[in-house]
């Protein structure tokens, strides 16, 4: 498993609850996004303070060492992961 990979992983488990329930509103956000726009975004909020948070961990460690130039590309992966379980996270913020 790569860095962030793993990093993805240590997200979701430390944060299960929360994105227990970010995965069911979802699912409901892909089925009516006008129905649950408000509540996708409320909850989503939080989501992606807790995703960003991960993002600079993972992107600080590897500025400190020699593969600094390469945190903008682990951030890109990082996020590819993110988008593959959550296609509509982009669409958080959206009214």
């Amino acid at each position: 498993m790569t860095k962030y990979q793993q990093t993805f992983q240590d997200m979701l488990d430390y944060h299960t609850d929360l994105f227990s329930a970010f995965e069911k509103m979802h699912s409901l956000y892909e089925k009516d996004s006008k129905k649950w726009q408000k509540e996708f975004n409320d909850l989503g909020e939080e989501v992606l303070g807790v995703i960003r948070k991960y993002e600079n961990i993972l992107c600080n460690t590897s500025e400190s060492g020699k593969y600094g130039k390469f945190s903008s590309n682990l951030s890109d992966k990082f996020w590819e992961v993110i988008r593959a379980k959550f296609p509509k996270i982009d669409f958080i913020g959206i009214h």
